[in-house]
């Protein structure tokens, strides 16, 4: 049984990150499951603290985009918006070069808020990082 409010395609997540963060950290949305959504991002220039390691905010970018737009595609987006209450992050292992991949799934899905966890893992399958987002879910107000 699907989670998702209506069926969504890796095309119409790709175009949904255009100019935005995530499209200027290269994550690029990899799989769609039934109940979990994947991406993943390069280890680079743009994702390094000046130790040469990958960043511990990139890797929250990672995970809260992937939650984030899972979350909003469990609603009817035409009246229900989710948006990040927080999120936790624990640091597992570092990595320097190549891609991670975050794999992210539901823990609760409520009426008014939501809970996913984002699992990180580096090309070796080693988990890099683990992280909760909490979302609370918000009436579209109209414009």
């Amino acid at each position: 049984m699907s989670i998702w409010f209506k069926p969504i395609s890796l095309v119409e997540l790709t175009l949904s990150r255009t100019s935005t963060m995530v499209d200027h950290l290269g994550i690029e949305f990899v799989e769609i499951g039934n109940d979990y959504l994947c991406a993943k991002m390069p280890v680079d220039a743009r994702t390094h603290q000046p130790m040469g390691i990958m960043h511990g905010g990139a890797s929250c970018a990672l995970a809260e985009t992937i939650a984030s737009v899972g979350a909003n595609f469990c609603v009817d987006q035409q009246k229900k918006v989710c948006v990040g209450l927080e999120i936790n992050t624990s640091h597992i292992r570092q990595v320097k070069s190549g891609f991670v991949t975050g794999h992210a799934h539901p823990v609760h899905l409520g009426r008014s808020t939501q809970l996913w966890e984002i699992s990180i893992h580096d090309e070796e399958n080693h988990l890099i990082s683990l992280s909760r987002l909490r979302l609370a879910v918000l009436d579209v107000q109209e414009k």
